[in-house]
């Protein structure tokens, strides 16, 4: 039974995730005092006690759920729980390399601030929207998107029926209008700072390659299944590439889930915060149970044997 590891993206944030790891597991509040030295700011406080909004600043989201990620697969790890593939939504892929050791933990914590950073102050320069789009198939709302004036573009292949598309404000207005005359059975706009995964996050490529060239990246343990062409990778040269490409690019996430399936992968881990990954799953194939683990309770249900709890120190 293949079983691939979910990391989730910018969107499955809450105040106080990760609390219940770091109260019970000695590694995983060594991983969060690393986290705290290596930012400069206590993270660990906005993790855990907000406010929601300084939580939900990008370059906060950004560590936040990396960290999240870390601890959980940590505890995984030591149950011996393991992936035969992995694959991260957006930022999640930084937390597929992380926990698979194709980064370290400091690298991959570095890199997904500095991506932060980055995407924030382009969402700044570049002011733009994102809009989820559902239930319409991608090639009548690519056809609909060329006949928008100026930039917006497909940012997410979530799932047969949610895309969400990305690029200038009055862009993204004029195509939720065209795609509901066209058969959409539904546009929300998303509460974003920035018009992620489209060119208006150009302004981020030059910082994002500098940081990556400085990152260290080693054979992951299993294939990730990168976000650009949906496809297992795990050679360390190709990584720096895919993510700098990543930022102004879909996120494949369908193709990526079928490729997966394809390999004969049954069973999926949603490694992290929330259940979004579990949610798009569903709508791409029924039979592929994803199961969310957040808890020392999840993982010990999930390995099946008792996981030791550690009185908080």
């Amino acid at each position: 039974m293949k079983t691939i590891f979910l990391f989730p993206g910018q969107g499955s944030q809450y105040v106080g995730m990760g609390h219940q790891l770091a109260q019970a597991h000695e590694g995983c509040r060594r991983l969060l005092q690393e986290a705290d030295e290596i930012l400069g700011f206590a993270l660990s406080k906005t993790l855990f006690e907000g406010p929601e909004e300084d939580l939900k600043a990008t370059q906060n989201t950004q560590p936040a759920l990396y960290v999240t990620s870390q601890m959980v697969a940590l505890v995984l790890a030591e149950n011996g729980v393991q992936p035969d593939f992995a694959a991260g939504h957006s930022l999640g892929e930084y937390s597929a390399l992380a926990a698979l050791g194709a980064l370290s933990f400091a690298d991959g914590l570095r890199l997904v601030r500095l991506r932060g950073n980055l995407m924030a102050e382009a969402g700044v320069r570049r002011p733009g929207a994102m809009a989820a789009i559902l239930g319409m198939d991608p090639e009548p709302l690519e056809a609909v998107l060329k006949g928008v004036a100026g930039c917006v573009v497909p940012a997410n292949y979530n799932s047969p029926g949610q895309i969400v598309i990305s690029g200038e404000v009055a862009s993204v207005e004029q195509a939720m209008e065209a795609c509901a005359a066209a058969g959409a059975k539904k546009v929300v706009r998303l509460p974003v700072s920035g018009a992620f995964h489209s060119p208006l996050m150009e302004y981020a490529l030059e910082g994002l390659r500098e940081g990556l060239s400085q990152a260290v990246f080693a054979k992951p343990s299993a294939p990730v299944i990168a976000n650009v062409d949906a496809l297992p990778h795990t050679h360390p040269s190709e990584f720096a590439g895919l993510l700098e490409r990543q930022l102004v690019s879909p996120v494949r996430w369908i193709d990526s889930m079928k490729l997966a399936i394809g390999s004969g992968v049954v069973r999926g881990i949603e490694v992290g915060s929330g259940k979004v990954l579990m949610g798009l799953m569903r709508g791409i194939d029924r039979a592929v149970a994803v199961t969310p683990v957040e808890t020392l309770e999840a993982v010990q249900a999930l390995a099946g044997a008792p996981v030791a709890e550690e009185t908080a120190k």
